[in-house]
């Protein structure tokens, strides 16, 4: 029962942040949202940050689990399906997305447990990007190529969650992102081979 309470709390938070940011969330609010009373909400966090630092590890242990379970046959495959992943959960979880990836937070910063959290999925997509390598490169060099197959998905992802996509013809725009990101990695194959 301690979840369940745990998680209606979480949830609530999750439909104030996706309406109005760290701004829409006070105590008061979140437990009005979850029909319990400011009381409750202090016995399962310490407050507003530890609502959002719980919302911030659920969001990047999300992404970690599922980019973890990406299938395919080859390790391209595998991480094509990896980057969907990533790219569903930017719609099934917007609320965690905009926490985890976003820019304007100036009122929150995570907690360590929290940034390990989004460093342990960094690190999953490391070796998920790593393997479509042949050859031993060094760790930064793996990160670097890691941070730009992140940096495509989620580039694709602004520019959904962008006004400009209602302007011009975006139908499909996973399929448009997973085609560069597919295209993406075919260079870094070829350049790393030897």
């Amino acid at each position: 029962m301690k979840r369940d309470t745990r998680q209606k709390i979480l949830e609530a938070a999750s439909t104030l942040f996706l309406k109005g940011g760290t701004h829409a969330l006070s105590v008061r609010a979140i437990a009005e949202g979850a029909g319990m009373s400011t009381i409750g909400i202090y016995s399962h966090f310490k407050g507003k940050q530890g609502i959002l630092d719980a919302l911030y590890i659920e969001g990047f242990t999300l992404v970690d689990e599922m980019m973890k379970l990406s299938q395919g046959d080859t390790p391209r495959d595998r991480l094509l399906n990896a980057c969907e992943q990533v790219l569903n959960f930017s719609e099934e979880h917007a609320a965690h997305y905009n926490l985890i990836f976003g820019s304007n937070l100036k009122d929150y910063t995570p907690n360590e447990e929290a940034i390990a959290a989004g460093e342990s999925a960094f690190i999953t997509l490391t070796k998920v990007v790593s393997a479509i390598i042949q050859k031993d490169i060094p760790a930064e060099e793996r990160q670097d190529i890691a941070m730009q197959i992140w940096a495509l998905c989620h580039g694709y992802i602004s520019l959904n969650q962008h006004e400009i996509s209602n302007r011009i013809e975006w139908s499909d725009w996973k399929a448009r992102a997973l085609n560069a990101i597919g295209l993406h990695a075919q260079v870094l194959v070829a350049t790393h081979k030897q």
